[in-house]
C-alpha cells in the first residue's frame, strides 16, 4: 500500500503522470470513463512549441480587447451568460495581463515547455513512436504588415527566451510552403518547434508503454474519492461501486476537475473553458503543407494529420457542457479555404473539446493543500499535450522527495487552494 499511486485521467498529464511515478518505482494504476487520450489530448493541433510560453491575458490583450468583446471572430468567442456566471474568474483572468504576472508566467511556462520537449523526446523513443514526430517547426502568418508589426510583444518575448525564429517575407514563404495561397506578406517561422501527426495516437502509445511495464488502466467512471476512515489510504470508488485503495492519488481529470474536485472533495477550483473545435479535410489539386500554420488573422491553425489536415479554431469561453455552437469553425473554415485549397469535409460532425484554464494560465502542480497524499495536475489550458511530461517530471520529484528541475513554486496549489 505504501507505494499505491491511483491517477485519475487518463489524458497526456495523467499517462505521463503514471509513467513517470511507474519509472521511479511506485505501483500505478490509472483510471478513466474512456481510453487513453480519447477527450481532450485527442483534438488538439499537435505542436510541442516553445512559444506556447505566451498566454492568452498577456499585457496586449487590452488594446484588442474591445474588438474581441464584439463577439465576432474566429479566435476568440463567448457565452454571455457563461462569463456572468463566472465573472470573478474573468476579473481574475484580465488582472494577470498585467506585465508582473506576464513577466512570471512566461518564465515559468518556458522552463516548463523545455523541460517537458526532452521529456516527450525521451517517451516517444521508449514507446516506439518517433514516426508521429516532425521536426520542421510551425509558422505564424500576418495578413497585413500592420498585423505583423501588431506581434511585436510576441516577438520580443520570444527573443528573450532564445526561440529559434526567422521572419519571412511573402517570397521566403512561398518557397517553404509553395500551396500557400499569396495572402500573407509576412510569416514567423518558429523553427524550434516540433509537431506530431496524431495526439491522440501518441498518447495511446505512451499508455501502452505504461502498461507494457506493469501498470494498469481501468476503464471505469469514479463516483468518489476520499479518505479511508480505517487507514491513510485514499478511497477511489467507481460509479459500479467498485472500491480501490492506494497511498496516493494524482487528479489529472483536466477540464472534469472543476466539478470533480467540487463534488467529491469539496474544493472550489477556479477553472474555466477554452473550448476549442476541430475538423478534417483533405487538400485539393495534390497541395500539402510540412508543419502546422497559425493564422494570425484568420484565428485557425492548420495541422497535417494522419487523418487529413486538422483545422483547430482559437478559443470558445463557455462551459464546458453547453451545446455546440459551430459559428466559430464556419469563420474559421471560411478563413481557411482563402488560404489554402481545401476539399470537403472529412467529418459530419466537429470535434469539440474543452481546455481547462486557470487565471494566470498556468496549472497547478503539487499537493493538495492541508490533504496528504493528494497530488493535483491540472489546468493547462491549451498547452497540456505540449507541457504534460514536463509536469509529470515535476510532480515525480516532488513526490519523491527529490530536488526538481526547477523551482516550481509557480505552480503551487496555494495559488488558489489552501
Amino acid at each position: 500500500m505504501k507505494n499505491t499511486v491511483a491517477v485519475l485521467g487518463a489524458g497526456i498529464v495523467g499517462v505521463s503522470c503514471a509513467l513517470e511515478l511507474q519509472r521511479r518505482g511506485f505501483d500505478v494504476t490509472i483510471f478513466d470513463r474512456t481510453g487513453p487520450g480519447r477527450e481532450t489530448s485527442y483534438g488538439n493541433a499537435g505542436v510541442i512549441a516553445r512559444s506556447s510560453l505566451m498566454p492568452f491575458n498577456h499585457p496586449g490583450l487590452w488594446s484588442t480587447l474591445p474588438k474581441l468583446l464584439k463577439n465576432r471572430s474566429a479566435s476568440f468567442r463567448y457565452d454571455p451568460l457563461f462569463l456572468a456566471k463566472n465573472l470573478t474568474w474573468a476579473l481574475k483572468f484580465l488582472s494577470n495581463a498585467r506585465a508582473s504576472a506576464f513577466h512570471e508566467t512566461t518564465a515559468a511556462l518556458d522552463a516548463l515547455i523545455r523541460l517537458s520537449t526532452r521529456e516527450h523526446q525521451r517517451l516517444l523513443t521508449e514507446a516506439g513512436a518517433v514516426h508521429h514526430l516532425r521536426t520542421t517547426g510551425w509558422l505564424f502568418l500576418y495578413r497585413s504588415e500592420a498585423g505583423f508589426l501588431g506581434s511585436r510583444l510576441s516577438r520580443d518575448t520570444f527573443e528573450k527566451f532564445d526561440i529559434a525564429t526567422q521572419v519571412l517575407d511573402a517570397r521566403e514563404l512561398a518557397e517553404l510552403e509553395p500551396h500557400l495561397k499569396p495572402l500573407f506578406p509576412r510569416a514567423l517561422w518558429i523553427r524550434d518547434t516540433w509537431s506530431v501527426d496524431s495526439p491522440g495516437q501518441v498518447v495511446e502509445a505512451y499508455a501502452r508503454l505504461f502498461t507494457a511495464r506493469g501498470g494498469r488502466i481501468r476503464q471505469a467512471s469514479i463516483g468518489a474519492l476520499r479518505r479511508s476512515n480505517t487507514s491513510d489510504a485514499w478511497q477511489v470508488t467507481e460509479d459500479a461501486g467498485t472500491v480501490h485503495e492506494a497511498s496516493r492519488v494524482v487528479l489529472a481529470l483536466g477540464p472534469w476537475t472543476r466539478e470533480f474536485a467540487k463534488k467529491s472533495l469539496g474544493l472550489s477550483v477556479p477553472m474555466a473553458f477554452e473550448r476549442g473545435y476541430h475538423m478534417h479535410y483533405r487538400a485539393a489539386s495534390g497541395a500539402s503543407l510540412g508543419r502546422p500554420v497559425y493564422d494570425t488573422g484568420g484565428g485557425y491553425v492548420l495541422s497535417p494529420m494522419e487523418q487529413g489536415l486538422r483545422l483547430s479554431t482559437g478559443v470558445q469561453l463557455a462551459d464546458r457542457a453547453a451545446p455546440p455552437d459551430l459559428a466559430q469553425l464556419d469563420l474559421a473554415e471560411q478563413a481557411a479555404r482563402e488560404a489554402f485549397p481545401l476539399e470537403a469535409r472529412l467529418e459530419k460532425e466537429a470535434w469539440l473539446g474543452s481546455r481547462p484554464t486557470l487565471p494566470d494560465s498556468r496549472p497547478i502542480i503539487g499537493e493538495c493543500p492541508g490533504r496528504t497524499g493528494l497530488w493535483l495536475a491540472f489546468g493547462h489550458q491549451h498547452i497540456g499535450f505540449n507541457t504534460g511530461p514536463g509536469t509529470a517530471a515535476l510532480l515525480g520529484s516532488m513526490m519523491a522527495g527529490e530536488t526538481c528541475a526547477f523551482d516550481p513554486a509557480p505552480f503551487r496549489p496555494s495559488r488558489f487552494l489552501g
